[in-house]
């Protein structure tokens, strides 16, 4: 049987994003990418720009101690970039600039004013505001953006503090926080798979799924329907995550082919899709 997945929170900030200015896509492939590694992602919420308001939530997900927190945005020189100083009011920690997290703001701004970027490397206060990081924490390099980003290890959870700009989260994520995570998540498996059906009708697939669901209670089955008409096909999703790869593959198989036989039963062609 497979093991309970290490799950995870996600604070998405900014004012921006709550304005609709911007689209959180961050999350997504936040939820994307923990779920690869065999995750659960348990709860996402967006946040604005307030200490006070991203302070309570954080409390509340320590509370919850999932193995990971993610927030993703308020790390750069500006006022309203307060994310760390709403770290340091939920965790206690004071804020202190962190020599290795200066080292790194420095070096990315002389790289900047030689490519004439900018207009001189400097540390002024805004930048040096970047390198002030909660005490305990470590600098994750940020190999494309200014702002380090964050990593605290606290007693039940892992806090990650990522810029808000989805390239340089993404960089962050899959280069310097990429060995902190499988330290702390070992070998990890997911596995999906993808059937397009011949139905445009998701209650004569309902039954159907349900069934198969309580038959392989360690696959989330999902079917998705966008719209009605002789034209729509529907597609069935089905995931897994088990201890490694294979367990997760093997899973998803059987609850497919079992899926499969039972969509044949009643008359509903499928085929399987290539995996994105």
């Amino acid at each position: 049987m497979p093991a309970h997945p290490p799950t995870a929170e996600i604070l998405a900030i900014g004012n921006e994003l709550l304005l609709g200015e911007v689209v959180d896509t961050n999350t997504a492939w936040l939820c994307r990418f923990f779920t690869g590694l065999g995750g659960k992602v348990q709860r996402a919420v967006v946040l604005p720009d307030e200490v006070e308001a991203i302070a309570a939530e954080l409390q509340g997900a320590l509370r919850r101690a999932p193995a990971l927190v993610f927030t993703t945005g308020g790390l750069g020189p500006t006022e309203d970039d307060r994310t760390l100083a709403a770290v340091a009011m939920a965790t206690g920690r004071p804020l202190e600039e962190h020599p290795e997290a200066l080292r790194m703001v420095a070096a990315r701004y002389r790289e900047l004013a030689a490519a004439g970027f900018v207009a001189e490397p400097d540390l002024t206060p805004p930048r040096r505001k970047m390198a002030m990081l909660p005490r305990g924490a470590i600098p994750l390099a940020n190999p494309v953006g200014a702002a380090p980003g964050v990593l605290l290890p606290l007693e039940r959870t892992l806090l990650v503090c990522l810029p808000g700009v989805p390239e340089e989260m993404k960089a962050i994520v899959q280069s310097s926080l990429a060995p902190h995570l499988q330290a702390r998540l070992g070998r990890a498996g997911f596995a999906e798979l993808r059937l397009l059906t011949d139905c445009g009708d998701e209650s004569r697939l309902a039954p159907l799924l349900g069934e198969v669901g309580r038959a392989f209670p360690h696959v989330y089955i999902k079917s998705r329907a966008r719209a009605f008409g002789p034209q729509v096909r529907i597609q069935i999703y089905l995931s897994a995550a088990a201890p490694t790869p294979e367990e997760a593959q093997a899973l998803v198989e059987e609850a497919g082919r079992h899926l499969e036989g039972r969509l044949a039963e009643a008359g509903v062609s499928a085929e399987r899709l290539p995996a994105m």
